[in-house]
């Protein structure tokens, strides 16, 4: 199968492209967001094939996953007028969580009857007012990294893009007092001036942007893995650390309390709490490569790469039908 995808979510489209079929990412020559291409620090296989907007008026093409709502229109035009969910069977990909006033969002695909609406957590489908849309969800499924878990650093990782701009989404206002818990370093884009930011010392916060293919070996060295996000759809780096063999500390909300069981590590609404278990992990290493054991093998159960695909070949077979 010819499947048509934008390159959106580099973590989620690695476990995606892991599949049996062709896949064709467009790619413009600014290499922008409708056009990024292949990614650049991520191990795609040969099967992910470049095509240009031109090439695609007359490319082979079986089925179509949106994950933006202007893709739709975009893909009809450079397709040469083939419509998705019409001319060409079709799904949308939600990765977010609803924003605004949460309750009452609709989504910007409600009561379409002619695609199939696939949502990453069971949390999102049930916030997200999808009216009469047909929804799925297919949780996600990781790449395994290997149990590369030392904890030598006695240091808490934490991964988050655009800390600063989040604010309270990713709970970046947290980090100062869970920083005098145990120090912490950021890896993401766009964390440079973290610390200063947030008026704490530079070795209490420190912040890095790694490339993919050093980002797993970095988060294993450090003791635990944080995940003190308010509001998200599960984070790929929460359960990438768990594969990794960390242990986690993480908020209680949005489906955090799905994916973390009892015995890999603490989840609380309470700061205080995770300040604790933070402290915790640094003084007891062996404890911290217990429960990282433990959320390891919970990981693989539940978010491994097998069921990923086997859940999405089910749904895609469906669509064509």
């Amino acid at each position: 199968m010819n499947i048509l995808l934008w390159h959106v979510h580099g973590s989620w489209t690695t476990a995606f492209v892991q599949g049996p079929h062709t896949y064709l990412v467009p790619v413009t020559p600014a290499r922008d967001a409708d056009g990024l291409g292949r990614a650049r620090t991520f191990s795609w296989p040969a099967s992910v094939r470049e095509v240009t907007p031109g090439e695609l008026r007359e490319a082979e093409v079986d089925l179509v996953v949106l994950q933006r709502p202007h893709e739709r229109e975009l893909a009809e035009r450079w397709l040469g007028g083939r419509r998705p969910g019409h001319d060409l069977p079709a799904v949308y990909l939600e990765h977010n969580a609803p924003d605004g006033n949460v309750p009452a969002t609709r989504h910007p695909l409600a009561d379409c009857d002619d695609l199939t609406l696939i949502h990453v957590t069971h949390f999102n489908r049930l916030f997200w007012d999808c009216g009469t849309t047909r929804t799925e969800v297919i949780e996600h499924g990781i790449v395994d990294p290997g149990h590369q878990y030392t904890g030598r650093l006695a240091r808490a990782a934490v991964v988050v893009n655009d800390p600063v701009r989040r604010g309270r989404h990713t709970g970046t206002d947290l980090l100062p007092a869970l920083s005098e818990a145990a120090p912490l370093d950021v890896f993401g884009m766009r964390t440079e001036g973290l610390a200063e930011h947030l008026g704490v010392p530079g070795q209490r916060c420190r912040s890095a942007d790694l490339p993919q293919s050093e980002l797993h070996a970095a988060m294993a060295e450090r003791r635990l893995y944080l995940h003190p996000v308010r509001w998200t759809s599960l984070g790929l780096s929460l359960l990438e650390a768990m594969h990794l063999g960390m242990p986690v500390v993480a908020l209680a909300t949005t489906e955090a309390v799905e994916a973390v069981p009892p015995g890999a590590g603490t989840l609380s609404t309470r700061p205080e709490v995770l300040a604790r278990a933070a402290r915790h992990y640094l003084e007891e290493p062996q404890a911290a490569a217990e429960d990282g054991a433990r959320a390891r093998q919970a990981a693989l159960g539940r978010y491994g790469l097998k069921r990923f695909l086997d859940d999405w070949e089910r749904v895609l077979t469906e669509v064509r039908a």
